[in-house]
């Protein structure tokens, strides 16, 4: 789908006012070496509006050429916008990185003084590939509504809660796939045990022993659907100490129950894989692991933050609906690059927008 990417001169001066103040693009441009000779694309600010009107602007590269030599930016062949555009690579990410640099922590939300964000990452496929290309990886801040670290790996870059820096008072928020026991410990460490983190565990996820060394059994889990905790550890590397977790267990619905053991009959015949008996067992509870100490944060309102997970889905599903992030024309690195960060550029000026809007709004 096209978008309008020919904005009227005042609007263009309007969204560059969103950017940082102290953001200099021709500055940049040099020092990415986006722009090395002034030939047909001279400042950073041209170099960003032709990467927008490319990227999420939908424009094909002829169309391109065409808008750029209509509102008389440059004139260029379709090779020339694509050769500047790949060139643009760092520069978009450097963009993006100072925007990202420029955003304030969110309110806190359900506990005073913490700072709730969500990770989780998403799967982008260059056209005509069959699997996984590229990866964004985010955090997302509950409390502000909007993207505070966003990452671009290519397939090998795989999920971690530590993609992102803590900030002293988060609880990060993650599924299953941040379920690891490495991560986990270098996200406490990174943050010199001032941030949290609440994630999904499943019945695999870690090598759990109770405090006294005896293996954690799936057969000790509660029988009555009213939350439960205990206290375990996580084994590490055979030098580390061991992460110590809180355990947080509640058990579905039948309903539910039934529900999750139908999508995992469904998955292990498609991979055509033999379910473990443990995993049908495991699907009858819910499973979260978290640093928080038990005194303040009660398990089940543990349990309801986790809930809050569902907003990052959400503002992926913005990215792909409406920002088209999923539908990338392009066939090789540095035109996939450069085309997926100016889609989360505009990511980014978004939050800012719908932020504005949030708070006007009764």
């Amino acid at each position: 789908m096209q978008n309008t990417a020919s904005l009227p001169a005042g609007q263009f001066e309007e969204l560059l006012r969103r950017l940082p103040a102290d953001l200099d693009l021709d500055s940049l441009a040099r020092e990415t070496k986006a722009i090395e000779r002034r030939r047909e694309i001279e400042t950073g600010t041209v170099l960003l509006r032709l990467s927008l009107a490319r990227g999420p602007g939908g424009m094909s590269l002829s169309q391109t050429a065409a808008w750029a030599m209509a509102l008389g930016f440059a004139e260029m062949s379709d090779p020339g916008v694509k050769y500047r555009l790949d060139k643009a690579a760092e520069f978009l990410e450097a963009v993006m990185i100072r925007q990202l640099a420029a955003k304030s922590p969110g309110a806190s939300v359900r506990w005073a003084g913490r700072i709730l964000r969500a990770c989780d990452g998403t799967c982008i496929r260059e056209r005509g590939s069959k699997s996984t290309n590229w990866r964004v990886h985010a955090v997302y801040d509950l409390g502000r509504g909007g993207f505070s670290h966003l990452e671009l790996t290519d397939k090998r870059g795989g999920e971690a809660i530590d993609r992102g820096a803590p900030i002293p008072g988060e609880i990060r928020i993650g599924d299953r796939n941040f379920a690891r026991a490495a991560s986990l410990h270098r996200f406490r460490q990174r943050s010199a045990k001032q941030a949290d983190f609440i994630v999904r565990v499943g019945w695999n996820a870690f090598n759990l022993r109770w405090p006294d060394g005896s293996d954690f059994d799936l057969g000790t889990l509660p029988a009555d659907r009213v939350p439960h905790e205990v206290m375990v550890q996580a084994r590490l590397g055979p030098l580390d100490p061991a992460l110590p977790l809180r355990l947080i267990i509640q058990r579905k619905t039948p309903e539910a129950t039934e529900t999750t053991r139908r999508k995992q009959q469904a998955e292990a015949s498609r991979k055509q894989k033999t379910l473990d008996p443990r995993s049908l067992v495991a699907a009858e509870y819910i499973i979260v692991a978290t640093s928080l100490p038990i005194e303040g944060y009660p398990a089940e309102e543990v349990l309801a933050v986790y809930r809050l997970r569902w907003l990052i889905e959400l503002a992926f599903k913005r990215l792909k609906s409406q920002l088209h992030i999923d539908a990338i024309p392009t066939r090789t690195e540095r035109a996939s690059r450069s085309w997926v960060h100016s889609h989360l550029i505009t990511a980014l000026l978004c939050d800012d927008v719908s932020q504005e809007f949030l708070d006007a709004s009764p």
